[in-house]
């Protein structure tokens, strides 16, 4: 449902969004989690990882090139995203549609009253 390029896309406007980077900083700030990324960090396939990352980026014409490919990736993320929340909008529309159309119409009328007379009371 979710591709990696939405998400992408996704993550991107989170952090253009102050209350989400707000809760981003208090979640770093949490011992548990730095306790947890120095975990993560200290691995050696980690550090292997960002080595080779830290070497790439020496190479202009490759960085050009994971620019190039990451700006194609925001774009039909982007697209995505936006196809994802125009489709959720039209069907929580129809859901309201029909929510109301459940809904009794009249609510004015008077409930039905027997119209058999009432027996032990003569007139």
């Amino acid at each position: 449902m979710f591709s990696n390029n939405m998400m992408l896309a996704q993550l991107l406007e989170d952090m253009q969004d102050p209350e989400m980077m707000r809760e981003a900083q208090k979640m770093m700030n949490d011992p548990a989690f730095q306790e947890r990324m120095k975990t993560v960090t200290e691995n050696d396939a980690f550090k292997a990882s960002m080595e080779n990352t830290q070497e790439m980026m020496k190479d202009e014409d490759k960085v050009k090139e994971l620019e190039e490919s990451m700006k194609k990736r925001v774009e039909e993320g982007s697209k995505e995203l936006e196809d994802f929340k125009q489709k959720s909008a039209e069907l929580e529309e129809e859901e309201k549609k029909k929510a109301e159309d459940m809904k009794p119409k009249n609510k004015t009328m008077k409930k039905k009253t027997s119209s058999k007379k009432k027996k032990g009371k003569k007139k």
